[in-house]
């Protein structure tokens, strides 16, 4: 028996609870992997709650993240033992995903776990991590570099998982960092990740009948979108780019053609989901060697199979700072 975390839809309404179930629940994969920790994103939030009807068939186990170690493997690229990371490709979507003591997944899922990074601080990057360095680098393939202005790159949603992240990466490079939130209460722990200055989130949220503003940021990596990207277009250096990531301020955005006519602006969509595994590799590489461990440990929490209900929903009402790590062996109390 396994120990794992199912939802179920009931009369329209998605609940969820950890449950035993037998091995031979799990589809048939050709990777499976004794999994050692997952962690909570917030499209973990929005299955979990049922939003977004990312999930068409139940029970089903979440958790877009896992980490763990080879226990069987049908594809000569992998042998028992071997730790190894999967993300994204619709993992814990219309897959099973992390939120089990043990998972079975296709092999082209999987990547192997690199040697400068252990399986728990790899968790505490997760989706959230890779994403802040895919856009990273997309920003740096198109000119950005810290001699390129001496302007700061803003990240938005910067108390969030991918936005803390960023923060330090880019502080790491040598880059000026502003960082926007709605949580001013957040001043001092944005400061310490590397920030050098915040942008309160209404003063980007509201729109204006400007298509243009006085050059602001060298760069972007946006978690939010609605109105706010829509704003920061209008502020980006002349042949800048934005790297659009997250929509958790809305899908929809009001813009004019001048950012892109006027000053060649960019924006770059950041697909974590369906990235290269070679493009990944060299993500995670990165990670390792940029991110400090000490730093990613005092933004990092660790919660249990039982947990995942109500962080869930506190994701979604963004009420939680950093990173959550599930320990999917470890009981709640």
């Amino acid at each position: 028996m396994i120990r794992a975390f199912l939802i179920d839809e009931v009369d329209s309404k998605v609940t969820g609870s950890v449950r035993e179930i037998s091995e031979d629940a799990l589809p048939h994969e050709g990777l499976e992997i004794e999994v050692l920790y997952s962690t909570l994103n917030y499209k973990d939030g929005m299955v979990i709650n049922g939003i977004g009807r990312l999930v068409r068939n139940y029970p089903h186990v979440p958790g877009v993240d896992l980490v763990g170690r080879v226990k069987a493997s049908s594809d000569p690229r992998f042998n028992i033992g071997d730790e190894v990371i999967a993300t994204g490709w619709r993992i814990g979507e219309s897959y099973w995903g992390g939120y089990s003591t043990l998972a079975k997944i296709n092999p082209d899922f999987a990547i192997p776990l690199p040697s400068n990074l252990s399986p728990f601080h790899s968790m505490a990057l997760g989706t959230a991590g890779l994403s802040a360095m895919l856009a990273i680098m997309a920003l740096e393939s198109l000119g950005l570099s810290p001699d390129s202005s001496d302007k700061p790159v803003l990240v938005t949603g910067a108390a969030g998982g991918v936005g803390s992240i960023a923060i330090i990466a880019l502080h790491q490079l040598g880059y000026k960092v502003a960082a926007s939130t709605g949580r001013m209460s957040e001043t001092e722990y944005l400061k310490g990740l590397g920030a050098d200055e915040i942008v309160p989130r209404q003063e980007l949220a509201e729109e204006t009948k400007r298509p243009l503003e006085t050059e602001r940021w060298a760069g972007a990596i946006d978690n939010v979108g609605g109105s706010t990207i829509g704003r920061i277009l209008g502020q980006m250096v002349s042949g800048s780019s934005i790297a659009s990531v997250g929509l958790a301020g809305g899908a929809g955005f009001s813009s004019t053609v001048m950012p892109f006519l006027l000053r060649g602006v960019n924006i770059l969509g950041i697909d974590s989901t369906a990235c290269a595994n070679s493009r990944r590799e060299i993500a995670w590489r990165r990670l390792g060697e940029l991110i400090p461990r000490s730093q990613l440990e005092s933004l990092t929490t660790i919660q249990t199979l039982d947990d995942l209900s109500g962080l869930a929903s506190d994701i979604l009402s963004g009420k939680i700072r950093g990173r959550v790590v599930v320990d999917v062996k470890e009981q709640g109390h």
